[in-house]
């Protein structure tokens, strides 16, 4: 499991004033208006930053970070990702989790079958579809519905799916 979960990715400078665009990451951009603080890792530094301002512009947040009021001190954080702690994070609902803590588990059928690992999640417009990445190299693409996942065990690094007709 890991500590810190992603909520966006700076993209761009806004203005001269050391406002920062950012492209969500995370399911409800919304969220940005009650965060205090992010974690900035751009491989070089990890610096956490305070929210001073949050602004929507289309797809984007616009964020001010308290204590940076010029571009030249912003313009080295272009394409670094922001992070939360798991205690900032969303609270999740009944059968909700993190992609992040999806990743990875091993991935068997209802049948018992051992199917292979789970490689990613893509988010759809309807429903989230689970990558599976068989120990021969392919893939099995699975809807995340409650037809096709029966049981997610994050402790048991586990998840047992319902393969319908047509998915191999």
């Amino acid at each position: 499991m890991e500590d810190m979960l992603q909520v966006g990715v700076i993209t761009q400078t806004h203005g001269i004033r050391g406002e920062v665009k950012v492209f969500p990451t995370t399911d409800d951009a919304a969220r940005f208006k009650k965060l205090k603080k992010v974690t900035l890792d751009n491989g070089k530094e990890r610096r956490e930053l305070e929210i001073a301002s949050v602004k929507f512009f289309k797809n984007l947040v616009i964020l001010k970070f308290k204590g940076i009021d010029n571009i030249n001190d912003v313009e080295k954080y272009k394409k670094a990702p922001l992070y939360v702690t798991r205690e900032d994070a969303v609270p999740l609902g009944e059968n909700e989790y993190f992609i992040a803590d999806l990743i990875g588990l091993k991935v068997i059928s209802d049948e018992g079958e051992a199917l292979g690992i789970l490689d990613d999640v893509l988010q759809t417009g309807a429903n989230d579809v689970y990558v599976v990445k068989c120990d021969n190299g392919e893939e099995i693409l699975v809807p995340a519905i409650k037809d096709c996942v029966k049981n997610v065990d994050i402790e048991g690094k586990e998840i047992t799916l319902h393969l319908l007709p047509g998915l191999r």
